[in-house]
Formats: C-alpha cells, structure tokens, sequence
C-alpha cells in the first residue's frame, strides 16, 4: 500500500496510507450506483404522480423540465452534502474506508470540501449520464453516441489526474489541498481528538488550552503513527516542543504526556465555562 509522508509543526512526518487505484474506483462506482438508483426512483415516483397529461401544453413541458431539474439536483449536491455531514466521507468512501482530510492530516474545512466539489469532474461524466438516462427516447442515437463520449472523456480525464498525482491528488483536491486517504477498518470517535473522561477527572495540564484544534489534531495524528509503527522515539521532539511553548516541565515519558494533553483538553473543552 502506498504512503505518503506529511511535514508537521512539530518537525515530525506522519505517514497516511494512500488508497490504491482500484479502491478509489469501486468507492466510485458506489457513488454512482447510490445516485443511479436514487434518479430511477424519482423519476419513476415523478411519473406516477404527475402522469402524461402535464407534457400535453408548452407550459406543462416548461413545467416538467422544471421538475427534472430538481430531480437532477441531489445529484449534483451528493458530494458536498455527504462530505461535509459525515467529515469526508460518502457513502462509498465510507464502505471502502477512505476519507478527504486536508493536507495536514486533519478534518478539512468546508471551503475546502466546496473547492473540491465544484472542480469534480467524473461528478459532471456522472450528471451527463443520468440525464442521458432520463432523455434517452428523446434524441437521435447519434447524439445519445456523443454525449456518452463527451462524458467518457471527463471520467479519463479524472482518472489520468488520479494516476499521474504524487498524492493521488486530482485537480480538485490539489487546489483545495485536500488528500483522500485510507482509514482504519474500525473507525468510531476514536478517530478524533475526542476522549470520554470521567466525571471526577483531575487535568493534569491546564495550560493544553493554549493549543489550537489544529495542532491538537497533529498531536493525535502522531500518537496514531507511532501506534501503527511501534516507533515511539520520534514522539520526543513534539513532546518537547509542547513543553516548551506551554513551559511545562514535567518526567512523563513522550507519549504519555501527549495523550494526556489529550484528555486534559477533552475535559476542559467540556466543563470549562468562561
């Protein structure tokens, strides 16, 4: 599996797993089949509702384009919508375990989910044809033909940007700077800087409050890589760093002080007023 390496404010590189070619594709065509299934159900349910008698005037064919367009719209809003509520993930990135963070590692924002959505290209290949789907009696077979290729054309052009990117970045992600990764099988709140603590729970160092969300993110990120590579070492020049900028002095070995910098700072996020 391919990784990559990100530079943190701490001087220390976090390594994500970058989902190969094949995953990306099937979290794709997951996509596709979620909003494939969703234009036939509209459609069909449109059709029994409204019946023919709408296409019978120009007003009712005004009307009726109106209502496919409103059809096609949660097609055009699946990404952003999903990515935004669920943090990065659709439904297929969710089945096939990915996720859009920034290039820190960390939740993007929602800037950034809406730069990537609007240069989404296969997105436009998948627009054209599911309206394909709905006019396909409605045109000459020549045409069908050539909107198909038009919207093919869009998908290689997605796919070549995917598979000549360093990070498996596409043009999108690469102006948002945004990265698809691999996550963990078993994803919960754990994922997160959240932890549960225990209504009588003593912090141990107040001054975490000094930190931004930003940096306590990387700060997990990097407990998480070192449990992954079992390499703790590297977890000294962050915990020093934290030291210092807080001047907190303290014999906890690196990765203990880190993680309860972590709790501390749930706690005090939680019951701190003022």
């Amino acid at each position: 599996m391919p990784v990559i390496s990100i530079p943190t404010s701490f001087n220390i590189d976090v390594a994500f797993e970058v989902p190969g070619f094949g995953r990306r594709m099937v979290s794709l065509l997951i996509d596709m089949a979620v909003e494939i299934c969703y234009l036939i159900s509209a459609s069909w349910l449109a059709d029994k509702l409204i019946g023919d008698e709408i296409s019978w005037s120009e007003d009712g064919q005004h009307n009726l384009w109106a209502i496919q367009l409103l059809l096609i719209a949660p097609v055009f809003l699946y990404h952003i919508i999903m990515e935004i509520t669920t943090n990065g993930q659709s439904v297929g990135k969710k089945i096939m375990h990915l996720r859009v963070v920034n290039r820190n590692g960390g939740k993007a924002s929602v800037s950034q989910f809406l730069i990537r959505w609007l240069l989404r290209v296969s997105d436009l290949w998948i627009v054209i044809l599911l309206a394909l789907l709905l006019s396909m009696g409605n045109g000459t077979g020549l045409q069908t033909f050539f909107m198909f290729i038009l919207g093919f054309g869009f998908l290689v052009t997605d796919i070549v940007l995917v598979a000549s990117s360093k990070r498996g970045q596409r043009i999108g992600d690469l102006l948002a700077h945004t990265i698809l990764i691999r996550t963990n099988k078993h994803e919960d709140l754990a994922e997160t800087i959240f932890r549960e603590v225990r209504e009588d729970y003593i912090p141990v160092f107040p001054q975490v409050m000094q930190i931004s969300d930003r940096d306590l993110n990387i700060v997990k990120n990097l407990l998480d890589n070192a449990n992954r590579t079992h390499r703790y070492d590297s977890l000294r020049t962050a915990a020093d760093r934290v030291k210092t900028y807080l001047k907190i002095e303290t014999d906890m070995e690196p990765y203990q002080f880190l993680d309860k910098l972590l709790e501390d700072y749930n706690y005090l996020s939680t019951n701190q007023r003022g």
